[in-house]
């Protein structure tokens, strides 16, 4: 099925916010209910829900401040049942498209809590790298868009 971004309503945010990781990931990302609030509070997240098809399977949110080139993946998850299908690939690759068509966008940064399971790998593999900073714990990672 087709991977597509779509703003997250008051009739889909029930399924967006049961999305869920395995288990041993959820020390990795928190949960979409805290990150949807956290978004209503901050007017330069952006924030969107992943489907695949008519299904919700994860969920992204970017921090966008187009005073700075560099943009900032604050939240990416998809739910443990629908990993391993290519929507994560396919979702981030669309995150990424938005953020190469803001104003002055250089780069994207994220972070990634180090740990067995933790999602660097998934990130290296579509070309971020580590930037040897660590923030609160987290290792920052960059993508060039130039």
């Amino acid at each position: 099925p087709e991977v597509t971004l779509r703003e997250v309503t008051a009739e889909t945010v029930r399924a967006v916010c049961r999305l869920q990781v395995a288990p041993e990931q959820a020390g990795f990302v928190a949960p979409n209910a805290v990150s949807i609030a956290q978004a209503h509070f901050e007017p330069k997240a952006w924030f969107r829900a992943v489907y695949a098809g008519e299904d919700p399977v994860g969920f992204v949110m970017l921090y966008e401040d187009p005073a700075k080139p560099e943009y900032y993946l604050w939240r990416f998850m998809i739910a443990a049942e629908h990993q391993g299908r290519g929507y994560g690939r396919a979702a981030l690759l669309l995150a990424i498209d938005r953020v190469r068509s803001r104003p002055g966008a250089s780069a994207l940064l994220t972070s990634a809590v180090p740990g067995e399971g933790g999602p660097r790998p998934f990130y290296e593999r579509l070309g971020f790298t580590a930037t040897g900073e660590v923030e609160d714990g987290e290792e920052v990672l960059r993508l060039p868009l130039g």
